[in-house]
């Protein structure tokens, strides 16, 4: 995603430029009924049933923001639609992308997994095959019984909740999991639209762990508890041997991204 550097109306990005800002006003509107935006909204967010739904757009001085791609942001819940308003209202004399994380999320949903669908949860149901919390340490003990603390729950809770029995194991050989993983994990991704889909695939990818993912979106762990579970192993590390500055920088920018992809499945199942 890219943005130019001249006019900012419609325009988004990842970061890779800056603009000026030349828009004075941000604001909401639900879109007109059978416009392109409704495209976007004719998939369920998680636990909001399904079929046809209001979207909303976001505007600049009136015209509606545009993707990279070209499409309008028009996003299924007035909340994520005023979760991104107020990023691009927040904006100085330069535009920062960075600071606009909802709109990169909605970007992304919009113009690279909205039709898609099917493929991004196949993804995400991938990582149960190998996810984080079946692979532990045999030592030191101080480390097992952290994982165990931290992990132990979750997989207590996938039984529950999905019906399903992972496989644990000492060290880092491949484990054959049970065939009717992968389905379970997709069954309880099915809910997802394209906007869940997305946030789903950034929480899973940052923590290793399609079931930290769907605890999160569940309400089972908070974003900070999945954060510190998925990194036990770096905190030991870091207790032992002390901090990596670099490190430490990249643990920031992706706690970040992890933040803002908590963030936007809030604002998609508070409507």
């Amino acid at each position: 995603m890219r943005m130019d550097d001249g006019d900012a109306k419609g325009r988004a990005s990842d970061g890779v430029r800056s603009a000026r800002r030349r828009y004075a006003r941000v604001g909401v509107r639900a879109a007109p009924a059978r416009s392109p935006a409704e495209v976007t909204a004719r998939t369920p967010v998680a636990g909001r049933g399904s079929g046809p739904r209001a979207s909303y757009l976001v505007l600049l001085d009136d015209a509606p923001l545009l993707t990279p791609g070209k499409k309008p942001v028009a996003v299924p819940t007035r909340g994520l639609a005023e979760g991104i308003a107020a990023e691009w209202a927040a904006q100085g004399a330069v535009l920062s992308p960075p600071s606009m994380p909802l709109t990169r999320l909605a970007n992304t949903a919009i113009d690279g997994v909205c039709g898609r669908e099917e493929a991004v949860r196949a993804d995400v149901a991938k990582y149960a095959a190998c996810d984080l919390l079946c692979y532990r340490a045999d030592r030191p003990q101080p480390l097992v019984r952290r994982q165990r603390a931290a992990w132990d729950g979750v997989l207590g809770w996938a039984r529950e909740a999905l019906g399903v029995s992972l496989r644990v194991s000492a060290g880092v050989m491949p484990i054959a999991q049970p065939q009717e993983v992968a389905g379970a994990v997709g069954r309880a991704l099915a809910p997802f639209d394209c906007f869940g889909l997305t946030a789903m695939h950034v929480i899973t990818s940052l923590t290793g762990s399609a079931l930290l993912a769907l605890a999160l979106a569940r309400g089972r762990l908070s974003a900070e508890a999945a954060w510190a579970a998925a990194h036990v192993d770096e905190q030991f590390q870091i207790a032992q041997w002390g901090e990596d500055a670099e490190a430490a920088a990249r643990q920031r920018r992706r706690w970040g991204e992890m933040q803002a992809a908590s963030r936007m499945l809030e604002l998609l199942a508070r409507g």
